[in-house]
């Protein structure tokens, strides 16, 4: 069995996020070799994906992918999985349908509400649409992306004015519609999930905001997940196993269980939620979640005595399951 390593690179980031990148990627690129994988690694930085994968053969490789857009196409994340599936691979994560689905937050807020997981009251909202919203202190969220794209403090807000400014940023920026949220101001649990049959929930992993006084200062922004030195990447505080009774564990484990089936997850997740009065809301879903080495994820399958290669071997074998030769040949003697 081969592995093939793929990741993207934006040629719009800044030389600290494309080392960045890099670095995590060749860390896993060690890790599974050191694992006794044959391993291999490309990195797209444009949009020809299919001349990379031309170079494998698919009855015999397994892609780990970490491909979040062809490089210079947005939204195409999705498009991504759909040429690795038409040229005949299998590979780790998450299925097109999901992947499109976690993009949309107005779908995904019917989809749990159909599943009985609550969820904080929200709308797309334009800025003329702004002055009906009357409920305050609340949080402007791009409606169709992931790693907190222009969070920051002042996207919780406490007035009309702040509210038609934030939805107005967010329209500037990414050149899309935001989403209006109830801020739940309480604490926030990174929660994972992987495996297959059966999923198994990872220890909970609190993000630990007790360094902020202010409500707006309580959540994680761009600069906590991205920017070293930032006050909140420096005050924020991850504590794992989050410090939680068994009851709200239960909880937990209930409704992460019943948001990855209902969904339709592969392979890993994570999910985002925010307790407020006794009462649990998901925040957000993250198929192919970020499993870099110092990731909540990662840090969840150390506390089960997972390494790191460990960690990333057990994720290809996920993916080997569903492999129609290597399922019956390899899998056994791995």
């Amino acid at each position: 069995m081969k592995v093939l390593i793929l990741y993207d690179l934006d040629p719009a980031w800044d030389r600290n996020e494309i080392s960045d990148a890099r670095n995590s990627t060749k860390m896993l690129f060690k890790s599974l070799k050191d694992e006794g994988i044959e391993t291999y690694l490309e990195e797209l930085s444009d949009p020809d994906l299919k001349t990379i994968l031309d170079k494998y053969n698919p009855d015999n490789t397994i892609i780990f992918n970490l491909c979040e857009t062809l490089p210079g196409i947005r939204y195409s994340e999705r498009r991504v999985l759909e040429i690795i599936e038409n040229k005949g691979f299998t590979y780790t994560g998450n299925t097109p349908e999901v992947i499109e689905l976690s993009y949309d937050k107005q779908k995904v807020k019917e989809v749990l509400g159909s599943l009985g997981i609550r969820v904080p009251y929200g709308a797309v909202l334009t800025p003329e649409e702004a002055a009906g919203w009357n409920l305050f202190p609340a949080i402007v969220k791009p409606s169709r992306e992931h790693c907190s794209l222009t969070i920051t403090e002042n996207s919780v807000v406490f007035d009309t004015f702040s509210l038609q400014e934030q939805i107005l940023l967010v329209k500037n920026e990414l050149n899309q519609p935001a989403m209006v949220e109830d801020f739940i101001d309480g604490r926030e649990f990174h929660v994972s999930v992987w495996n297959n049959e059966p999923p198994e929930m990872l220890p909970p992993v609190e993000m630990d905001f007790s360094a902020f006084c202010e409500a707006r200062k309580r959540i994680c922004t761009y600069d906590s997940k991205f920017v070293p030195g930032s006050e909140h990447y420096e005050k924020i505080e991850t504590l794992i196993p989050a410090p939680i009774d068994k009851k709200l564990l239960n909880d937990l484990e209930k409704k992460v269980l019943t948001t990855w089936k209902g969904i339709g997850c592969l392979d890993y997740a994570r999910f985002d939620f925010r307790l407020r009065d006794d009462e649990l809301y998901l925040l957000d879903i993250n198929p192919n979640n970020d499993i870099s080495i110092d990731t909540s994820f990662s840090l969840a399958t150390e506390m089960t005595n997972y390494s790191y290669g460990q960690m990333a071997k057990r994720i290809v074998l996920m993916a080997a399951e569903r492999h129609p030769v290597l399922r019956e040949n390899l899998l056994p003697a791995l």
